[in-house]
């Protein structure tokens, strides 16, 4: 393959673009086609410095945190029109960067021009409460006042999708931001950047830094930021909490999952078959509410299992610029030797591979095979980690008891999901599963009203929906004495 055009990027600080203090850069070379792709400068400590300078002078000095909502309405909705006017353009991006199918691509800039469309409307509906009857003498208000400068950290495998998740809510109350995308994918955030300029947004509003994990570091401990919101592995996500914990710095955590899909014999079963290929496969597996492990009912779990295996090996895996691929490659080497880790633990506990287990043989780019293990124990490592690839195992239940008791035995707790013809088993699963999104007799499904995060390891906090904008506020309580003069506490002359 032949990239004709390869971009030089600078960061983004203060509503300019500008080279890092090292001038230094690196390289991005796409996972499917072993090419350059595009260039981007090495931040350092000194720039993460400069960005949180700027935000930090938007904040307290500059008219964005003071602009009516309607005004930042307006340009949170202009940017949404203009990642629909650059969607091809953002779509070929992630493609060559991250190794998804164009037409996956194509999908998370559509989702992303909605989360922007629907933040937009927050704007105008950041409001607090009033209390008139606390006596004849007080009248009393509760105000959301934006908190401040936010350190936005982002992963590499939905790039555009997750700092849409997390921007266009902070802007919308009044907060700045710096945004940190990963290394390996920086391409679109910083478009998404431009885009923010271009649509009105002041001077330092949005500022973007790319490099390496230090860069990430430096964010998160830096005192001048008042916020992380970080979206990545639970490992990492615990070194950015103790990071900001010294500092008694908000956090909002979107971490990792390992998600069941529980079938029961009533369900319709070949709506699950789909959603089962569908939830290990999209995306190769690397994401966060990947459905890589399904909990079958032991009546049906050989016949399950065997037509899982006939509906994966249809599965078109290749080139991600070609519309009809729906698995990719894997974003990088480093990604593929975890997938190979976790495959051969597999084996060596006594799993049965029924399909997979290795890469396919391509001339250029890292692909692997989508991979289903039967025979799997709660206890194995395939069952329990968080493995990002396109690697499912299935397990066995007999009651429903047991099965919950299984899906809740990880430290994750993203999502969860239950298949079967019976509302009474739906409600008692959802009541007992122990994540932050059930999806009954569908999975993977999300929408912008929808508050999104976890229990336990998987993270701390919401994203989207109303919810969404209470994690960039601060709350003040306002007390005005009215009327009558305060009652003294100090007695003598009332003169």
């Amino acid at each position: 393959m032949t990239i004709t055009d390869i971009a030089d990027n600078r960061l983004i600080l203060n509503g300019r673009e500008v080279d890092a203090l090292s001038g230094e850069s690196f390289e991005r070379v796409s996972p499917a086609h072993d090419v350059v792709v595009a260039r981007y400068a090495q931040a350092g400590a000194e720039d993460v410095d400069r960005a949180v300078a700027a935000a930090r002078q938007a904040f307290d000095d500059g008219p964005w945190p003071r602009r009516a909502g309607v005004e930042r309405f307006r340009v949170l909705r202009r940017v949404a029109d203009l990642i629909r006017r650059d969607r091809e353009h953002l779509a070929r991006l992630e493609v060559l960067e991250s190794g998804k199918p164009i037409s996956q691509a194509l999908d998370e800039v559509d989702a992303a021009a909605e989360l922007w469309d629907y933040a937009a409307t927050l704007a105008r509906h950041a409001y607090g409460d009033a209390h008139n009857d606390l006596g004849a003498d007080v009248l009393a208000m509760v105000v959301n006042e934006p908190l401040g400068v936010v350190s936005i950290i982002t992963p590499w495998n939905f790039p555009l999708l997750i700092v849409s998740q997390k921007l266009p809510f902070a802007l919308a109350v009044g907060c700045t931001a710096v945004v940190k995308p990963s290394e390996l994918t920086p391409g679109t955030t910083l478009h998404l950047a431009r885009l923010v300029i271009e649509a009105g947004a002041d001077e330092g509003v949005v500022n973007v830094v790319t490099g390496s994990g230090g860069v990430g570091a430096a964010m998160a401990a830096h005192p001048g930021a008042d916020m992380v919101s970080f979206t990545g592995s639970t490992a990492v996500g615990r070194e950015v909490a103790a990071s900001a914990g010294r500092l008694l710095k908000r956090v909002e955590l979107e971490l990792g999952g390992k998600n069941p899909q529980i079938v029961c014999a009533d369900a319709d079963l070949d709506a699950a078959l789909d959603a089962v290929v569908f939830g290990v496969c999209f995306n190769a597996g690397e994401c966060c509410n990947s459905g890589s492990r399904v909990l079958v009912h032991r009546d049906i779990a050989g016949d399950f299992a065997a037509e899982v295996v006939a509906r994966a090996r249809r599965v078109p895996v290749g080139d991600p610029l070609d519309p009809a691929t729906k698995v990719g490659a894997i974003v990088s080497d480093e990604q593929l030797a975890v997938i190979e880790r976790y495959v051969a633990e597999g084996r060596g506990d006594g799993a049965e591979l029924l399909l997979g287990g290795g890469r396919l043989a391509t001339g250029t780019g890292r692909f692997y095979q989508p991979t289903v293990f039967a025979g799997v124990g709660p206890g194995m490592s395939i069952a329990g980690e968080e493995i990002f690839g396109p690697v499912l195992s299935v397990l066995t239940f007999h009651t429903l008891d047991e099965a919950v008791e299984i899906a809740n035995s990880t430290m994750y707790g993203l999502s969860a999901g239950i298949w079967t013809s019976d509302l009474n088993a739906a409600l008692t699963a959802s009541q007992g599963l122990r994540a932050g999104t059930i999806w009954v007799n569908r999975w993977m499904d999300g929408y912008p009203e929808l508050p999104f995060g976890g229990y336990k390891a998987s993270g701390e906090g919401r994203e989207l929906g109303r919810q969404a904008i209470g994690s960039f506020t601060q709350t003040k309580t306002i007390q005005l004495q009215v009327g009558a003069r305060r009652t003294r506490w100090v007695p003598g002359d009332m003169s």
